[in-house]
């Protein structure tokens, strides 16, 4: 699978990305709002090794993707989109970028072809997720993407020392196809 936007190449992972994946998953910074810490090199190995093995799987239920910035040809981050097993017609994403590459709209123009592929070609109704209240830029990406905040769960996520808040996002596939067409 293949998507390309104006800046950006979002395919599929292949074994020999461990490097740029170990540059972004490894830094503590990139991690900070995330249920996990930063990763080792077997980690992002075996977490590559299953990102292509679920893309050969059948039924597909989730679509991890390498984000490629084109003139580079360099993996930068991940974006994710995973249909639930509960209800094929939602899914949940996520996103994960080298912090050498934030602040460029890369997030949001990855996620806007994902976002546009789980709509037009998997016939999603609702993509919905959760971020960490304290997570500004990831916030700011979901309303750049038209998102609306649905909830605000108090003291959902411990870090070790204290409970933080977690907004949770959403959108339907009626409200994405209203924002293409303006």
């Amino acid at each position: 699978m293949w998507l390309t936007t104006e800046r950006l190449l979002l395919r599929e992972f292949t074994a020999e990305d461990w490097p740029d994946v170990y540059a972004y998953r490894a830094d503590p910074e990139v991690v900070r709002y995330l249920p996990f810490s930063p990763a080792s090199v077997e980690e992002v190995q075996e977490h590559l090794a299953r990102c292509i093995a679920l893309a050969r799987s059948h039924p597909r239920h989730v679509y991890e993707l390498a984000v490629v910035v084109r003139d580079e040809g360099r993996v930068i981050g991940s974006c994710t989109l995973a249909v639930l097993d509960y209800e094929p017609r939602h899914a949940a994403f996520s996103y994960l970028f080298n912090r050498r590459y934030w602040g460029r709209g890369y997030a949001t123009e990855a996620m806007q072809a994902l976002f546009e592929y789980g709509f037009a070609m998997l016939g999603l109704h609702r993509i919905a997720d959760t971020c960490d209240a304290r997570n500004v830029a990831s916030v700011r990406v979901m309303e750049k993407l038209g998102m609306r905040r649905e909830a605000h769960y108090r003291e959902t996520i411990w870090d070790g020392a204290a409970w933080h808040d977690e907004y949770g996002y959403a959108i339907l596939a009626r409200e994405w196809r209203a924002l293409k067409a303006t």
